[in-house]
């Protein structure tokens, strides 16, 4: 019999990293195909690019420092993927490649690599690009070439979470966000926005898929998506936001960060409790932002946020010992 002597957990389930990486990118590939038929092939080279990126700086890096080469395992194809998932269709070459680079050294191998960094590389590298190319973030949308409320995109140039902003005050754009037929593309994907967000459909099968494999947990994701939706629909009734919770819960990257992001086994708690408050939290940031924040949107940096105070909430959320035995010199 071989006798594994080491620190808990000892229950283990027989899967490998790189096998439960590589499932969450096949989960996103829907939303993948989606984006492409809806802004065409300049899609597909975005990730390409960001993703081949990616794996390349991972693997100099790991050459440099002399550190064991990790760069198939998944994971720098899964930040790059979800890099350019967070990014317009429109933004040039340079924009993916710097927010790799940087999501890559910065937020993952200068803190060790996999399973060390606290903060999503993904999100670390769009908050960077943001705060240091915010203009081609916020013009660089392009509308799919089909949909009901794509003219409304092409006349303003921005994402709906934009025009809302842009527009709160106009009642008949606000009518339009409101608008039953609105909610049905928001939810079927025939909208502006950025490369992965903009297909909810898709991006929920693969979020329900993930879960079913029992993969990612369901409390993060409901956690976060429910306190935004109950949030603006209670502001809603009150008259602080114009448009309904349904609204925000289907605009923007609410289920893209929610099913992919937030569940980051590395920047999220390992506590059932832990994982709703994580969410609950998420939701709250992300209310604000959309609010009262210079960004329409507040994914990101929500998540970033929350990611930082993991190790706080792992401290006030441990699980119960059941039974301490003294043992006496």
């Amino acid at each position: 019999m071989k006798l594994v002597v080491s620190v808990s957990p000892h229950i283990h389930r027989d899967i490998s990293i790189p096998r439960i990486i590589y499932t969450v990118i096949i989960a996103l590939v829907p939303a993948f195909i989606w984006s492409i038929y809806s802004f065409g092939i300049r899609a597909l080279w975005l990730v390409i690019v960001s993703c081949g990126v990616a794996c390349l700086t991972e693997a100099i890096v790991q050459i440099l420092i002399k550190k064991r080469r990790t760069y198939f395992d998944g994971s720098a194809i899964l930040t790059g993927m979800l890099l350019a998932f967070n990014l317009p269709v429109k933004v040039p070459l340079w924009i993916p490649i710097v927010g790799v680079i940087f999501a890559i050294v910065v937020a993952k191998q200068a803190f060790g690599g996999l399973g060390y960094n606290f903060i999503n590389p993904a999100l670390a590298g769009r908050a960077f690009i943001v705060a240091s190319w915010p203009q081609a973030m916020s013009s660089l949308w392009s509308a799919p070439k089909f949909g009901a409320i794509s003219d409304m995109n092409v006349i303003t140039n921005v994402a709906p979470l934009g025009v809302l902003k842009m527009n709160s005050g106009n009642p008949a754009i606000v009518s339009m966000l409101n608008s039953g037929e609105s909610i049905k593309n928001l939810f079927l994907g025939v909208y502006g926005g950025t490369l992965g967000e903009i297909s909810c459909l898709f991006l929920l099968l693969g979020g329900i898929f993930l879960i079913a494999m029992k993969y990612i947990d369901w409390r993060i994701p409901l956690s976060y998506i429910g306190t935004v939706g109950i949030l603006m629909q209670l502001f809603y009734m009150f008259g602080i936001t114009p448009v309904n919770g349904i609204f925000h819960i289907l605009a923007g990257g609410l289920f893209l960060g929610a099913f992919f992001m937030a569940t980051d086994y590395v920047t999220s708690p390992i506590t059932r409790e832990g994982r709703w408050v994580f969410g609950v939290g998420c939701g709250v940031i992300t209310v604000l932002i959309r609010l009262w924040g210079a960004q329409p949107e507040g994914v990101c940096f929500a998540i970033l946020i929350m990611n930082c105070f993991v190790p706080l909430i792992e401290r006030a959320l441990k699980p119960k010992i059941f039974k301490q035995i003294k043992i006496l010199s």
